[in-house]
C-alpha cells in the first residue's frame, strides 16, 4: 500500500462525505487521483461500505444491542474461521471478532427486544456444537464509538468577565 492510499484512507476514516475537491486540497494531490485511488481501494475490498455513526440515543428506535464473548472449539483444518462463518451468518450479529485471552470470539448483536435477544443467544448461540461458553453484557450507555464522542456538552462560547 502506497503513502498516498493511507492518506485517503486515513481521510475518508475521520469523514466518509469530504469532497473530492477538498480532499485532494488537503492530500495535495489531483482530484483525479484522489478519485482513482478510492476506485482502485473499493475494487480491491480496502474500503468495504461508507457509514455514519449515529447516535439512536436520540431517535425513536428502540433496540437491545449486547456484547457477547464465546469460548469455542475450534474445527479441525478449519480453525476458527468455520465457526466465525456460520456465526456471521446470523441477522443478530453486527460485528465478529477473534479475540487473545479468556475468550476465543467477541459478537456485537442487537435484537427489537430483550426476549428475542435471549432467545437468539439460548435457542440459536449457545446450542451450536462448537460454542462451549458464552457470556453476555448489555449494552447500557454509548459514550464513544469509531472516535466520535456522543453528548458532548456545548461549548460555552460566553466571554469570561473578571471583576
Amino acid at each position: 500500500m502506497s503513502d498516498k492510499q493511507r492518506q485517503v484512507l486515513d481521510l475518508l476514516n475521520e469523514d466518509c462525505r469530504i469532497p473530492l475537491e477538498r480532499a485532494a486540497l488537503m492530500l495535495g494531490m489531483d482530484i483525479q487521483e484522489v478519485a482513482e485511488i478510492i476506485d482502485t481501494l473499493e475494487k480491491e475490498r480496502v474500503i468495504l461500505c461508507y457509514r455514519p455513526v449515529v447516535n439512536w440515543d436520540r431517535t425513536q428506535r428502540t433496540v437491545v444491542e449486547a456484547m457477547i464473548e464465546v469460548k469455542v472449539t475450534p474445527q479441525r483444518d478449519f480453525g476458527f474461521d468455520a465457526v466465525a462463518r456460520r456465526i456471521n451468518s446470523f441477522a443478530e450479529v453486527r460485528s465478529l471478532y477473534l479475540m487473545s485471552g479468556t475468550y476465543d470470539l467477541l459478537i456485537q448483536v442487537t435484537a427489537p427486544t430483550l426476549k428475542e435477544l435471549a432467545q437468539f443467544i439460548s435457542e440459536r448461540l449457545s446450542p451450536l456444537e462448537t460454542v462451549t461458553g458464552t457470556s453476555t453484557s448489555f449494552v447500557l450507555k454509548r459514550y464513544k464509538q469509531d472516535g466520535v464522542v456522543f453528548d458532548q456538552p456545548d461549548e460555552d462560547r460566553r466571554l469570561s468577565i473578571s471583576p
